[in-house]
């Protein structure tokens, strides 16, 4: 006779009974987004997320997502759709069971059973961005017959994808009563509802009666008083804040959670900073593969001022020994084709909090929702609703403002002077601010040619902050005489746009996706906007073009022009059609 009750696992009738087995079940569900082929390591550099601003740097493998160069049995393609359903899974064991003790206080149940609601939801909304319309499983699997299931379509997916979210937001706490960004709140639920309904107005589906929904879920997250959400006044401290394990949730509201270094008694780790970081060997820094780097596009997408792209884009190189963080800065380029050696740089390992570090795994948490964004988001569907409006305009140039620099624009050589054997002092003082610091540089005739800025490893270029009027500066010694320079400052008012940019509809639209790549590069959402805006493949055929021109050879202009339009979404993995006979595949794959 067969027994069928099991005796190596707790059968679901005896695991969902106390709130702490509803919590552990709870766990499971987020422990997937730390997965290795979710937000653990694949999704920060193998899969193409960054779009036409980096590229995968290295030459190896020689095919995959990363490359556009993948078909439907690919190992990613096929493992990233096992973890996505994993989550589903045993999102729907943990709602089908939620209640079967009715003694556990009903408040606990509502939470547990939004969060898992609302995670349920955002796996679905991974799978309908990276592969369309998905098989909608909802309820546990009881049998072989449940894994027989039609491909609903995107709209479908979309609507379950609301549908649970929605029910998710009266159930979930606020992030005040939560005090940390880990865990999915009324404020994470909202903003992801906003960027739901966003990509649903885009392509494919065009549904541009969600533009006013997006903007309406945005704006309960920005006006919600008792969260009262805002921006960290320092844009680099908000990266700093992941690998310090420090929480800040005014502007990061919802983050994927790491934990330990392997060497303590409980550990959660993952290649946050190693596998887009910059590249590392020093085992006291954190040795870092540095496998996603920059376009010289993306560079030039910032303007000279705005501190988020020396913070975003590597200017100095680890060094392989010395005490953590030791570094070598870079020469400044002189031809476009130097900028495609830089390395994605927001999440960086010589800040981790635990010292004795890991080799290849780091505890640095990943954003998955900022305020931010939230403020993009709404500037960008009001804007397709109403046009340019002052609330819009005002969320846009905030941004702007807190990541203008209020130090030195430029110093000037006047006079080069005679006689300097050595690069003399260059010293700067007033003009209300300070800490802006610079070296000259000597000819072969012994005059001052240039100054240039130092740099620094969180600012870029030491230009100094709070000066309101130029500073003097002096230059002595160095053997010779006569150089003379004089100084420009940032004013504050050139962070906001122009008129022009917010003129029309049509120019804040363009004004706005500028500042999507200035705020949220490498936070995996880039290439997902230009399938959404309807500009995937001439974007990344652009980008290889351009890197053609800078560098004719460069073995990374290939993934560019490999791109096709079916590169949108990916193929439903081989073995999910040979076994699901209601399956079809993804058109032209």
């Amino acid at each position: 006779m067969l027994d069928t009750k099991p005796v190596d696992f707790l059968a679901p009738e005896n695991a969902y009974n106390t709130p702490e087995q509803l919590t552990s079940a709870l766990v499971g569900v987020y422990d997937v987004l730390g997965n290795t082929y979710m937000y653990g390591s694949r999704m920060l550099y193998l899969y193409g997320l960054e779009g036409d601003m980096s590229y995968y740097g290295a030459t190896n493998p020689a095919d995959g997502p990363q490359q556009y160069d993948f078909n439907s049995s690919h190992i990613e393609v096929v493992n990233h759709w096992n973890a996505l359903y994993t989550g589903i899974g045993r999102a729907n064991n943990l709602l089908a069971n939620i209640d079967n003790n009715q003694s556990i206080p009903e408040g606990t149940r509502h939470q547990v059973r939004g969060e898992a609601l609302f995670l349920r939801a955002y796996y679905y909304f991974l799978l309908v961005q990276t592969y369309g319309g998905v098989p909608l499983q909802l309820e546990p699997t009881r049998s072989v017959s449940d894994a027989q299931r039609p491909k609903a379509s995107a709209a479908e997916t979309y609507e379950q994808i609301l549908s649970d979210m929605k029910a998710a937001e009266g159930l979930v706490a606020p992030i005040t009563t939560l005090g940390f960004g880990g865990r999915v709140s009324k404020s994470a639920v909202r903003g992801m509802l906003a960027r739901v309904c966003l990509y649903m107005a885009g392509e494919p589906l065009k549904d541009v009666a969600r533009w006013a929904e997006a903007a309406s879920w945005a704006k309960k997250v920005m006006d919600d008083g008792e969260a009262d959400h805002a921006l960290n006044p320092s844009f680099s401290e908000v990266f700093l804040n992941y690998a310090r394990d420090k929480y800040d949730i005014k502007e990061s509201i919802w983050e994927v959670e790491f934990h330990g270094n392997l060497k303590t008694s409980y550990n959660e780790t993952g290649q946050n900073g190693n596998v887009n970081g910059i590249s590392s060997g020093n085992l006291l820094t954190g040795t870092a593969n540095g496998l996603v780097k920059v376009t010289t596009e993306l560079f030039f997408k910032f303007r000279e001022g705005d501190l988020r792209r020396d913070f975003s884009i590597s200017n100095y190189t680890y060094n392989a020994t010395g005490p953590n963080g030791s570094k070598t800065f870079a020469a400044i380029p002189t031809h476009r084709n130097q900028y495609y050696g830089k390395f994605s740089n927001k999440f960086r390992r010589e800040h981790e909090a635990l010292t004795d570090k890991a080799s290849n795994w780091t505890p640095i948490n990943f954003p998955l929702l900022r305020y931010a964004d939230v403020m993009l988001m709404f500037a960008e569907a009001d804007n397709e609703v109403n046009g340019p409006t002052a609330t819009a305009i005002e969320a846009v140039n905030d941004l702007r403002r807190r990541s203008w620099s209020s130090g030195i624009r430029s110093i000037t050589v006047t006079d080069g002077g005679s006689g300097y054997t050595t690069p003399p002092t260059v010293t700067i003082s007033g003009g209300g601010g300070s800490e802006a610091q610079a070296k000259a540089v000597v000819d072969v005739n012994g005059k001052v040619t240039r100054i240039d800025f130092e740099f620094d490893d969180i600012q870029g270029f030491k230009r100094g902050t709070g000066y309101t009027a130029a500073p003097d500066v002096v230059i002595s010694g160095g053997g010779g005489s006569g150089a003379t320079a004089t100084a420009a400052v940032f004013l504050p008012d050139e962070a906001d746009m122009e008129p022009a940019d917010y003129a029309t509809k049509e120019s804040f639209r363009e004004t706005i996706r500028l500042e999507r790549i200035r705020e949220l590069t490498f936070e995996l959402l880039r290439k997902r906007d230009l399938v959404r805006w309807g500009i995937f493949e001439e974007s990344m055929h652009y980008a290889g073009s351009r890197i053609r021109v800078d560098v004719p050879t460069a073995y990374y202009a290939v993934p560019f022009e490999n791109v096709e339009n079916k590169h949108k979404i990916w193929p439903i993995p081989a073995r999910e059609i040979n076994l699901n006979k209601l399956l079809e595949q993804n058109a032209n794959w």
